[in-house]
């Protein structure tokens, strides 16, 4: 398990979270709610893990929305404000781009 998403998941428990401004923009422009986000984190699966990301680690989830369709949510904890779960971007996945469980990116 990452140990990345583990500490995600107490921090947004925890209510410990922010949103970047670009995760807000790509949010707004995918219609993703942030309730939806939130509550799909306990069920979410990692599908790619960066611990060793330059500005803290990170790692992207696949979650549902309400309506059970796929979101990708890349999640990351700042090295400078490590008490804080950010979401640095989300999207709805391209099913051109990804497997059919969107969990594996195809090949360009």
């Amino acid at each position: 398990m990452s140990a990345t998403f583990e500490k995600v998941k107490a921090l947004v428990s925890a209510g410990k979270c922010r949103v970047s401004d670009h995760g807000l923009k790509e949010m707004r422009d995918d219609g993703i709610d942030l309730s939806d986000v939130i509550a799909g984190l306990p069920q979410a699966v990692v599908v790619e893990d960066y611990p060793n990301f330059a500005k803290g680690p990170c790692v992207l989830c696949l979650e549902l929305d309400r309506d059970g369709k796929p979101l990708h949510i890349l999640w990351g904890v700042a090295l400078k404000t490590s008490d804080v779960a950010t979401i640095i971007t989300a999207y709805r996945p391209d099913p051109a781009r990804w497997s059919a469980d969107f969990l594996t990116r195809r090949p360009k």
